[in-house]
């Protein structure tokens, strides 16, 4: 290498960016022991920052566009250098390019199970996962709160963190929401808004926005899915002897397709728990009978017929009263009468009701 040559290598003068990643955050422009000549170009695409500090004090921050570095343009290294009346000579500085593009995809999910206390259920265990988007908003804020010296900040040494922020304001607004476990799953659009609320400020602090908050699922306990699987089957069948004839069909079928005979007792198993459940059942309809027996429910109500006597009306009489007005020759078939829905009165004879009880009453004995 000629003189010329290493003399060129150490003034720099295009100053640059080209990310080539989907996960850097910050890139610390590489010069080793290069330093930045008066008239340098700077290069700051779309969705970058560039940000100059000097011996550990950030500098000049610069939005997109193409720079040539004067004096005018570094007020702030201008001033941290002293530089009153401009500079002609090389100057070193660190250049920083902060990526302010969204970081979409990110994952979180709790790590452990967490309890909630539910009016149905008690106190039951979760799980949830999700993603969120996040970008960088205030660069000077993250380089100073996160990145710190680092030459090449991605999110993955970010993302453990954000996650624990994230869990544990989801478990708040988890409790702070009230809703029932069941209506979990059709409301995950408002939880999810209101925890990309609560997490605003947080993020902020850390010169970061979340854009977007997702909750792609909130996972039950196995056994708890499970039983509420079994009670949505009884629900949709209505007859618990339906639906234990359905499992010991299931559970007999398994058994016959597993040639290894690990089926077999699972099947035996399933449907010896059906049979357990007809029992109660069946022992619960023989109490409902008993208590059937034991308290009769009451007679319908009889038939009353109003009696037209001696141009009076007189009742209403039941049907055995009439049965012994008729032996005692108080009515015949001639004697008016009349029940409710009766358009009028009517000879007795005429009424099917009365006319049947006539037949049932025996003439008078034969004279001795």
């Amino acid at each position: 290498m000629g003189l010329f040559d290493k003399i060129k290598g150490e003034l720099i003068d295009i100053i640059e960016w080209l990310d080539s990643s989907s996960d850097t955050m910050v890139y610390r422009f590489e010069r080793k022991d290069n330093e930045i000549k008066n008239g340098a170009q700077l290069t700051v695409r779309e969705s970058q920052v560039a940000v100059f500090i000097n011996e550990g004090e950030i500098g000049d921050v610069f939005p997109p566009g193409r720079y040539q570095l004067t004096t005018q343009n570094l007020p702030i290294l201008t001033t941290l250098k002293g530089w009153k009346y401009g500079f002609n000579s090389p100057f070193k500085a660190e250049v920083y390019f902060i990526n302010t593009k969204r970081f979409t995809d990110q994952k979180w999910g709790t790590p452990n199970v967490f309890y909630i206390r539910d009016a149905d259920f008690g106190r039951v265990s979760l799980r949830a996962f999700g993603t969120y988007t996040m970008k960088v908003t205030d660069p000077v804020k993250f380089i100073k709160e996160v990145a710190g010296t680092s030459g090449d900040f991605t999110t993955d040494q970010i993302k453990n963190e954000m996650r624990s922020l994230i869990v544990t304001r989801f478990i708040d607004a988890i409790g702070e929401s009230k809703l029932a476990l069941l209506d979990f799953a059709q409301n995950y659009k408002d939880l999810s808004d209101f925890c990309q609320q609560k997490l605003g400020g947080e993020f902020s602090e850390y010169g970061l926005e979340i854009t977007k908050f997702l909750i792609s699922s909130i996972s039950l306990p196995e056994e708890l899915q499970k039983k509420l699987d079994e009670g949505t089957g009884m629900n949709m069948l209505g007859d618990i002897n339906k639906y234990a004839q359905m499992k010991g069909a299931d559970a007999m079928s398994n058994a016959a397709n597993n040639q290894n005979g690990g089926g077999g007792v699972e099947g035996m198993m399933g449907m010896a728990m059906m049979q357990q459940m007809m029992n109660q059942q069946n022992q619960q309809n023989q109490q409902n009978q008993k208590q059937t027996v034991n308290n009769p429910p009451p007679p319908p109500p009889g038939l009353n017929f109003f009696v037209s006597i001696g141009g009076q009306q007189a009742g209403p009489f039941d049907m055995n009263t009439l049965k012994q007005m008729i032996a005692q020759n108080q009515i015949n078939k001639e004697t008016y009468v009349w029940k409710e829905g009766m358009p009028n009165w009517m000879a007795a004879g005429q009424v099917s009701e009365v006319a049947a009880l006539f037949g049932a009453v025996p003439p008078p004995p034969p004279p001795q």
